[in-house]
């Protein structure tokens, strides 16, 4: 059957718990069992798309295609008419295909859909969102802030909640208190709206699994904080007669080696290195190979397209410790990453390896930014922007007086970031051998088998939920 169900106001709610998998279920949460009980009892395994990182996944549940489809080919890619990289970029136009909302107002005209900080959030056909949007001011200032839709909302939920707690999002500082003001925003549009789809995104587990690794003591703690959270949201979902459905991206697995491929190209002479105010800089326009990295997958990018010169790169990097498997050409379309935004060569690690960014071979000539919370002129994710550098005596204080000059309008530097990827303790985006690090999908609807479902299949299911039956 296609198109609507019996119950046509039928309203959902999808909690994406970033990091939720099966092994993680049990005694830390409590809630989430209680859920589950409640709703057949057994998880819904989901065969993790590839890369299994924020912006793919989240682009394949909403579209239901792979990343040769919608574009997303991870949380960053390379631009090749500008020569610029682009990381955790907002437009939702970059994603290509119809999303869920769309597909259910072609039969429900009054379908409604709050979009709370999952990613590509800015300028959608979702009706409302609010996702985190720095200002950045002519005087080189950055003042954290959120992007809302309709605009005259960012005031209003502001003067209910407080501001977003931005620094708890992201960098040495990211914990609890971010998810905690998006549940709040949650349950804000709810009673003042009530949308027929939430979108509720819930990163907290993404933090300490990736400082500590996913055994560790504070994962533990973690989950037990997300599951508290988590139970607060169900209770106010049940009594608002809001069906709910939760889900996650990615599991992590341990991290105990770190890839440097831009390095291992630097050595064969391949990159172009800008010596810019006596700091060494990437010319990816210049280079003839570079690499964008993203957590366990990595692209390369040629500019130099002969064959014989491909087939030596992709020896090279064949030959890089933790790297399983090298993909090219058409190859990318067997892990669905076959798209003009997807390096020329497409690396995947291990599962207990992933691709650090740095391209400089003396820590004193790192770019300035590599020592800030700079996620959008690296090339590449760093999860080092979760510390602060262990070798900084009384960082506390250190911090403290920066911030303060920041209050008082002075231009700062926060260069509190480490340079020592080895700190890092957990990672995703590639499939694990073990099904119990993949994502999961349970609640509403939600009809559990013991063989994993596709990820580009969590679009049906969420259609389901909604009373929506696609062919």
């Amino acid at each position: 059957m296609t198109g609507l169900g019996a119950d046509n106001s039928s309203r959902l709610a999808v909690l994406n718990l970033v990091g939720l998998c099966t092994r993680l279920l049990g005694k830390n949460t409590p809630n989430i069992e209680r859920f589950l009980k409640n709703h057949g009892g057994k998880v819904q395994v989901v065969d993790p798309v590839v890369p299994a990182v924020t912006c793919s996944a989240q682009a394949t549940y909403l579209t239901g295609k792979t990343p040769s489809e919608h574009g997303i080919v991870g949380n960053g890619w390379y631009d090749r008419t500008l020569n610029e990289h682009h990381f955790w970029k907002q437009s939702n136009r970059l994603v290509g295909g119809q999303k869920i909302w769309e597909t259910l107002r072609k039969e429900r005209p009054n379908f409604r859909c709050a979009n709370l900080f999952w990613w590509f959030n800015m300028y959608s056909s979702a009706d409302f969102s609010i996702t985190p949007r720095p200002l950045y001011r002519s005087d080189g200032l950055k003042t954290f802030d959120v992007h809302a839709h309709p605009l005259n909302i960012r005031e209003q939920i502001k003067e209910t909640l407080g501001p977003f707690p931005f620094p708890s999002f992201w960098g040495p500082r990211a914990g609890l208190p971010s998810s905690q003001w998006i549940a709040q925003s949650a349950k804000w549009i709810e009673e003042r709206e009530k949308p027929e789809l939430s979108l509720v995104y819930l990163p907290h587990l993404d933090y300490d699994l990736q400082r500590y690794g996913p055994s560790s003591p504070q994962a533990d703690q973690a989950v037990q904080e997300l599951d508290a959270l988590v139970g607060e949201l169900l209770h106010f979902y049940e009594s608002q007669k809001v069906r709910v459905i939760i889900l996650s991206e990615y599991g992590l697995t341990a991290a105990k080696q770190v890839i440097y491929p831009n390095r291992a190209l630097r050595q064969k002479g391949w990159l172009s290195i800008k010596n810019e105010l006596g700091l060494e800089y990437l010319d990816c326009g210049g280079s003839p190979a570079f690499c964008l990295t993203d957590h366990q997958i990595a692209h390369v990018y040629l500019n130099r397209q002969d064959d014989a010169f491909v087939s030596k790169v992709r020896k090279e990097m064949e030959s890089l410790e933790g790297v399983a498997k090298v993909f090219s050409g058409k190859e990318r379309a067997s892990i669905g990453l076959d798209h003009d935004r997807a390096g020329d060569l497409v690396l995947l690690a291990r599962e207990d390896a992933w691709f650090a960014y740095y391209h400089w071979l003396d820590d004193s000539l790192a770019p300035d930014f590599a020592r800030c919370v700079d996620v959008h002129r690296k090339y590449g994710y760093d999860p080092a922007e979760l510390f602060v550098d262990p070798s900084i005596p009384f960082p506390t204080l250190k911090a403290a007086g920066k911030l303060l000059a920041k209050k008082l309008g002075f231009r700062i530097f926060m260069d509190l970031i480490p340079l020592d990827a080895s700190l890092v303790k957990g990672t995703h985006g590639v499939r694990p051998k073990d099904s119990l690090d993949w994502p999961v999908i349970l609640g509403h609807g939600i009809e559990p088998s013991d063989t994993p479902i596709l990820a580009t299949k969590v679009h049906d299911r969420l259609l389901r939920g909604l009373d929506y039956y696609p062919n």
